[in-house]
């Protein structure tokens, strides 16, 4: 009877414990889910009202730390940039930064470089980083990429200083030559000789002055002023007739060809491109140019014209080829650059400004097309100019209300709208051959 006792007593007293043990564990379990985690430092309910909902409209990249320098928030765009990695700041001078307006509630602002990421490229990643207090125990980070406002303001100063530069040099020696014609007044051969020598100086700054008006038309992306359908063979006979005397001289050879279409019934029709007349001459007038006076003498300069099949609609290609020097693989990026040349020392002998490349790309990029360079140093290069067809862009205009042939006129209209050439180029026109040209 004692036994019995005793065991009732041990298995009340067990159930005492066991209901104790569980009560605290339930308690322990509630205090400890109304404990604040690290994950749910990551969601929307700790910051204040609005604030994400402004974070979400801000250009700047966004990051807001908690007081244990986890990230609570952060826009894609601060992901983008490296900014965030694995829930930290990735970046230690912005970190100590955030730190230490915790510390004190001030805000801070600082400007660094930093590495791009996943990018083997040297050049750094310009930012401009502010860090203000938000609440009582959030920080916030605003980031905004400076890079490209930098290059662009880096090119606006070199083309300041190499505006300046081009400018003074021929007035420099207009200048000078005026004074040597003063002094040998007494010595007509003399004045003869200082006399072509600023012609040729002032012929030089009005080219120079001439090609920035003409770059500061074509850069400002405004609507084509009297934009019309103008045939390829006349602004490749415009643009060898310009440089037909300095080809002579050096005993080149100009030859041009593919400027026509032919259909199926035997004839032909001209290719047409669609834009202003005088700018197309003038870019296309530059790469021959560059061409004949890249050239060394008794070579080829050839224009070779061709339609080619597009996703958005038929294009035009004309191709400049020459024999020249070439350009290194460093300097094809560049060429197209305002004031950049490949080989200044022949750029003054010839007279060129730096500007001739530059205002073919602006052209070609106002009237929807794209410019390409196909080089190889000691074999020559090509410069391939790709402009919508003339058709493509008035029955896109017109919302193809009509059939007409995309190179004829409203009442000359045919069936032969889709007719293939009869000779189809191949689909990669690495260089035009001298069949082509011929």
């Amino acid at each position: 009877m004692n036994v019995d006792a005793a065991v009732a007593a041990a298995a009340a007293i067990a159930g005492v414990c066991t209901g104790v043990i569980a009560m605290l564990a339930f308690r322990w379990s509630e205090r400890d889910q109304a404990r604040p985690t690290r994950s749910s430092l990551h969601t929307d309910a700790v910051l204040p009202p609005g604030v994400d909902t402004v974070l979400s409209v801000l250009r700047s990249s966004a990051v807001v730390l908690d007081e244990a320098d986890a990230v609570v928030k952060a826009s894609s765009a601060a992901y983008a940039l490296g900014l965030v990695r694995g829930g930290k700041l990735a970046v230690e001078p912005m970190l100590q930064m955030a730190r230490d307006t915790r510390r004190d509630g001030e805000i801070r602002q600082v400007e660094l470089d930093l590495p791009r990421r996943g990018t083997g490229r040297g050049d750094a990643l310009a930012v401009s980083a502010r860090v203000a207090p938000l609440g009582s125990r959030l920080v916030l980070l605003l980031v905004e990429d400076l890079t490209e406002a930098r290059r662009i303001e880096a090119v606006r100063r070199d083309f300041v200083a190499n505006v300046s530069h081009e400018l003074k040099t021929p007035v420099g020696a207009l200048s000078l030559l005026s004074e040597a014609v003063m002094d040998a007044s007494d010595d007509p051969e003399a004045v003869t000789r200082f006399a072509g020598r600023m012609q040729v100086e002032a012929t030089r700054l009005t080219n120079l002055v001439q090609e920035l008006i003409d770059l500061s038309r074509v850069q400002n992306d405004d609507p084509l002023e009297d934009a019309e359908p103008v045939r390829v063979d006349e602004l490749v006979a415009e643009a060898v007739d310009r440089c037909r005397h300095q080809a002579g001289t050096k005993q080149i050879t100009m030859a041009a060809g593919g400027t026509t279409r032919r259909l199926p019934d035997g004839s032909t029709v001209d290719l047409r491109v669609w834009g202003n007349r005088g700018q197309l001459a003038a870019a296309l007038g530059n790469l021959v140019e560059n061409a004949v006076n890249y050239s060394p003498a008794r070579t080829r300069v050839g224009i070779a014209a061709r339609r080619v099949s597009a996703p958005g609609g038929d294009l035009i290609e004309i191709a400049v080829t020459d024999q020249g020097i070439g350009i290194s693989e460093k300097d094809r990026e560049r060429v197209f650059e305002r004031f950049y040349r490949v080989d200044p020392a022949r750029s003054r002998a010839t007279g060129g400004t730096g500007l001739g490349l530059s205002i073919v790309k602006h052209v070609v990029a106002s009237h929807g097309g794209e410019v390409s360079v196909w080089s190889a140093e000691g074999q020559g290069s090509t410069f391939t100019l790709r402009l919508p067809e003339a058709g493509v862009v008035r029955d896109r205009d017109r919302d193809a209300r009509d059939h007409n042939h995309p190179l004829l006129g409203p009442d000359e209209a045919t069936d032969a709208e889709d007719a293939p050439f009869d000779d189809e180029p191949p689909a990669r026109p690495a260089r035009p051959t001298r069949q082509a040209l011929s």
